[in-house]
């Protein structure tokens, strides 16, 4: 007898629904025109299939259950299959700008001692 208490997986909007052909449309166009994984910077080796850890896969930059549009060639970018698992439902955080280190010198600090008057 099934188990009938396992709730079922629902499917996300690139999966089915109205965006589903856009989103493969969408995926053609970036396999055919990019090259690079968009999450490490590595290139893509096209020729690889599922499930080789780094055979191609298109990952959306911002996750839909974070927002992100499901079809939209702007959230959309070739990665690696084991980068995309790895970054999961994160957002990529762009580095924060460090900001230019002030540089202190002992010139234009106030003299503590006058060392013309010093005997040791």
């Amino acid at each position: 007898m099934p188990n009938t208490d396992v709730p079922k997986r629902t499917r996300r909007a690139d999966e089915e629904g109205p965006h589903r052909v856009a989103f493969e449309k969408n995926k053609k166009r970036i396999y055919a025109g990019e090259a690079v994984c968009g999450i490490c910077g590595q290139p893509v080796d096209k020729s690889l299939r599922f499930p080789h850890p780094m055979s191609k896969c298109v990952d959306h930059i911002i996750p839909i259950n974070r927002g992100g549009h499901p079809s939209d060639m702007e959230n959309l970018q070739l990665a690696h299959l084991s980068c995309n698992r790895a970054k999961s439902d994160k957002i990529k955080l762009e580095a924060p700008v460090e900001k230019e280190k002030e540089f202190i010198s002992n010139r234009i600090l106030p003299w503590s001692i006058n060392w013309h008057e010093y005997r040791g």
